[in-house]
């Protein structure tokens, strides 16, 4: 029987990523990150586009040595369609498409946010591990999105609560700049975090409704508490940058686990799981994972490496999708506002 292979293009940002999956299993993986964008504090669009197109070709030439595949062997080509910068997306399915005309296979388009919680169902060569099992509760969370999931199949998933406003990882990355910390600044807070008082500093939660998020409040209480401390005293955020961001860190997991305890109380699920860029997050981890053991939930937490926009979550999403024969025409664009 002929092997699956399905190679995966993730362009939706600043990352420029290519993966193999073969038969479900992950042979390679390879991200080209963009340096340019920190001395701005965030992404800046038109950077992005050019940086993907200067980094596609090899990062896909590199992603088919390391798996030992050639072109002519790839079964279908997957590409995130969205949602994401719109330059950053057309340099990848642009890509992609002629890819896969060029050796006559089918395209796959790949929703970003689906292709988050596929990786939950990546599995490297020999690896062993227990696999979420249909259906199961997503938290997903990341700079751009902050939802709950049921994921009933990995094409039936309904949203049952989310941000009205900012996500979390938003919410982390504004709260770093104004204390001073680079961009990103998630991983900065996390880091300082951990040598920190989570209680020092108490944080306004949001009242919203049950399943729902909403941390723009969050921030301006933020923004206020600091400029209020400064006028004190001038050296307040380096003489406590620690306890400033243990107590942001708590708030904003507080404020997640809050709700995705709700939903499973509401839902009657008891398997869990996180995905998105701020599953990476040390706090939330370690925090999930002791709410789970209260909880009696079965508890399904992405390898770090896969937290981040990778595509191999965008190659196993696609492989699924070429099992169940969805393919997308040539005539496909991409979508920067794409829904789940």
């Amino acid at each position: 029987m002929k092997q699956i292979n399905i190679l995966g293009i993730e362009s939706s940002c600043d990352d420029t990523s290519a993966s193999i999956i073969q038969d479900g299993i992950l042979l390679s993986n390879i991200t080209a990150g963009q340096a340019v964008h920190k001395k701005y504090g965030g992404v800046v669009p038109e950077l992005a586009s050019r940086a993907h197109q200067a980094n596609i070709v090899p990062t896909i030439d590199a992603a088919l040595k390391e798996a030992k595949v050639l072109p002519q062997d790839i079964s279908a080509v997957a590409f995130t369609q969205g949602p994401g910068l719109m330059g950053s997306l057309l340099v990848g399915s642009s890509f992609a498409k002629g890819f896969a005309l060029s050796q006559d296979i089918p395209l796959v388009a790949v929703n970003h946010l689906q292709g988050h919680i596929s990786a939950l169902f990546l599995l490297e060569k020999n690896e062993k591990r227990t696999l979420p099992q249909f259906p199961f509760l997503t938290l997903l969370v990341s700079g751009g999105h902050t939802q709950i999931i049921i994921v009933r199949d990995f094409f039936d998933q309904e949203i049952i609560g989310q941000t009205i406003d900012d996500a979390a990882g938003e919410a982390f990355d504004k709260c770093a700049k104004v204390i001073g910390l680079g961009y990103p600044g998630g991983p900065m807070i996390d880091k300082n975090a951990k040598l920190g008082n989570p209680k020092k500093f108490k944080f306004t939660q949001p009242r919203v409704g049950e399943l729902d998020f909403s941390f723009s409040g969050l921030k301006t209480a933020f923004l206020y508490f600091i400029r209020d401390s400064i006028k004190k005293d001038e050296h307040f955020i380096k003489e406590n940058m620690n306890d400033i961001c243990a107590s942001l860190q708590y708030t904003i997991i507080d404020i997640l686990l809050k709700k995705l305890k709700n939903a499973a109380s509401k839902t009657g699920i008891n398997q869990i799981a996180i995905a998105g860029g701020v599953s990476a997050n040390s706090g939330l981890r370690n925090a999930i994972t002791k709410q789970g053991e209260l909880q009696n939930w079965e508890v399904y937490i992405p390898d770090f490496k896969y937290t981040t926009d990778n595509a191999a979550m965008i190659a196993i999403t696609g492989y699924h999708k070429f099992l169940n024969n969805d393919f997308a025409s040539h005539k496909v664009s991409p979508n920067a506002r794409l829904k789940l």
